[in-house]
């Protein structure tokens, strides 16, 4: 499935190589008949062709009859008509700007090729646009797919990396490097394309971790049993966030604080213990001096099997394939990512200002 844009741009190179090959089969036409029928040489029959159908008006090379100078007449016309509609395509291609998108397309084309460990937006309405927003903020490479003309623009203009296609369709998945990408965000207003593009990017990239939007309780449960790793409703979510607003306000704008914005002072992040880089697996907490050797602060660890232990003390031991749950400024978290690997990266995820 092609774009609009790639669309329109192979018609009009399709158009151009077609007017060129009619071109072409004239001028043999006029060769042909000009050496067979008239009995010129070569050299004399191919100029002969040239200037009739360039038209500048140098005169017969040799004598031609009656016969000879009604194919020349017909000569004239085919060539008039051809060279026309050539120099149409090719005014309107410049005009529309077609071949400057044709580059674009090709450096797009490249640069989607050439991304490995992305992540992808399905959908950019208000809920895809906050996604590509926070994405740029964390400084990770990233692809939005739409359908919509409008949308793809909107996307182009922000500076994104954008790809015109159904989510839904496995081809479309293919070409912004399903199989090279570690996270997919299924965010388009229909619960039905959710699921299907969550189908799609499991079946296509089993260990991608697929997120997806649902407006309704039943589309949630549908879509956690089509494989989705996450869930989340707009209107669950927010309803809990206006009931936090009310009732711990402060908590809440510090959880904003951590959890979004380029402006921030503290970060969150996610590292896992991998007994070939770390260390400290099999230590304990106290042990390992995580806190007073960077500053970060360990707020949670998630077993391998699931279990979360917040707030760990001194005494809990790190096991291999824990992931822990981290907060500190910038700097501390860099200091962390320098004993500990953040999940899906080899360096710390932060915003480009800092």
């Amino acid at each position: 499935m092609y774009s609009t844009l790639e669309r329109k741009y192979q018609r009009i190179q399709k158009e151009l190589m077609a007017g060129a090959i009619a071109l072409g089969g004239v001028f043999l036409i006029g060769t042909l008949w000009y050496r067979l029928v008239e009995g010129w040489a070569w050299e004399d029959a191919a100029y002969m062709t040239v200037i009739t159908l360039a038209t500048v008006g140098y005169g017969e090379t040799h004598p031609l009859g009656s016969r000879g100078r009604l194919f020349t007449i017909a000569l004239i016309l085919l060539g008039v008509v051809n060279i026309g509609y050539i120099v149409n395509r090719f005014t309107e291609a410049i005009i529309e700007g077609y071949f400057q998108e044709g580059i674009r397309l090709r450096q797009q084309r490249r640069l989607m090729e050439s991304l490995t460990g992305h992540y992808i937006i399905c959908g950019f309405s208000r809920t895809g646009r906050q996604i590509a927003r926070e994405f740029r903020a964390e400084a990770v490479p990233f692809v939005v797919i739409d359908s919509e003309i409008e949308s793809v623009q909107k996307a182009q203009m922000e500076g994104y990396v954008v790809y015109q296609g159904d989510a839904t369709l496995d081809d479309t998945l293919l070409h912004v490097g399903i199989e090279r990408a570690i996270c997919i965000v299924a965010a388009l207003p229909s619960d039905a394309e959710n699921l299907y593009t969550v189908l799609s990017a499991k079946t296509l990239n089993p260990e991608i971790r697929a997120i997806a939007r649902a407006s309704t309780e039943e589309a949630l449960q549908k879509l956690q049993r089509g494989g989705a790793d996450a869930v989340i409703s707009p209107y669950i979510t927010g309803g809990k966030r206006m009931a936090a607003a009310a009732l711990r306000p402060q908590v809440l704008d510090f959880v904003d604080g951590i959890l979004s914005g380029a402006d921030r002072q503290l970060y969150m992040e996610e590292f896992l213990l991998d007994p070939a880089f770390s260390p400290f697996v099999g230590q304990t907490l106290q042990k390992a001096k995580l806190r007073s050797q960077t500053g970060a602060l360990v707020l949670a660890i998630r077993r391998a099997d699931g279990n979360l232990i917040g707030g760990p003390t001194g005494d809990t031991i790190l096991m291999s394939g824990d992931t822990l749950i981290c907060m500190g400024t910038a700097e501390q978290l860099r200091s962390l990512n320098q004993v500990l690997v953040p999940i899906g990266s080899q360096t710390l995820r932060k915003p480009k200002n800092q």
